[in-house]
């Protein structure tokens, strides 16, 4: 009996060292994915709340054709986007008239939940067309309109496009522009209109045969020139001339 009890003794020491061992990697285990899941919480957290946005003011440049556009990946609107190199298209958004891109103190414009509609939205593209939409008006969309038109905000008048335009629930906005080709821009109508937060098109000629179309609230109609200056302004700051690359045609 004594030596039973004598051989049972160092054996119970193995297994309680091996159980509190155990003990001890199953807390420590547990310790670390406790911090992994509060790290990754609050990452996750906050990637939820940014909702694709980004905060992060870093300049990318992308090229499209011969351009170069420096941009902040916070103006720049879709995450796969936000990369220095080539591309056939560049999509941003901003803040108008402040003209500036996503951060905290602008959340709520960027997620629509202040009391008017804020941003507008750009695409550069390669040039698809001789004349940029001023210079459309007389040749092509002149002859799609019903006249006469009816008074619109900002000096504009407002047409309606006809049955066999092809421009179902649009109207077109014009405005004169002494010694220049009019101010033209497409907009939604009927509850289309309402459903949109930048219902109004137009397209500009910048750069080296690159386009610029930009979208916009009807609401800014009203300062079209302000908004058509801040937008070429814009183009003309971001557009740092031709990529170091054989021309492409």
């Amino acid at each position: 009996m004594k030596q039973a009890a004598a051989t049972e003794g160092p054996q119970l020491s193995v297994v309680d060292s091996t159980l509190m061992k155990r003990v001890f990697y199953a807390f420590a285990t547990l310790a670390l994915l406790s911090v992994a899941i509060s790290l990754g919480g609050k990452w996750f957290g906050r990637s939820i709340a940014m909702a694709g946005y980004t905060d992060d003011t870093t300049v990318h440049e992308v090229v499209i054709g011969n351009n170069i556009i420096a941009v902040p990946a916070n103006v720049i609107r879709f995450a796969q986007a936000r990369r220095d190199g080539i591309a056939s298209r560049l999509d941003l958004y901003l803040r108008y008239p402040e003209m500036d891109g996503y951060s905290e103190a602008a959340r709520n414009d960027f997620n629509h939940t202040g009391p008017s509609k804020d941003i507008v939205f750009l695409s550069f593209e390669p040039q698809m067309m001789s004349r940029d939409m001023s210079g459309r008006f007389a040749p092509i969309y002149s002859a799609l309109i019903v006249k006469p038109g009816t008074p619109g905000p900002g000096g504009a008048t407002l047409y309606a496009f006809s049955e066999k335009s092809g421009y179902l629930n649009e109207v077109l906005a014009v405005a004169d522009r002494p010694g220049k080709d009019p101010f033209v821009a497409r907009c939604l109508s009927g509850p289309s209109a309402d459903e949109s937060l930048a219902p109004c098109e137009r397209d500009i000629l910048v750069g080296d045969n690159l386009s610029l179309t930009y979208r916009f609230p009807r609401e800014f109609l009203a300062d079209w020139q302000a908004l058509d200056a801040a937008i070429s302004g814009e183009a003309a700051r971001v557009l740092k001339g031709e990529a170091n690359r054989p021309r492409i045609r």
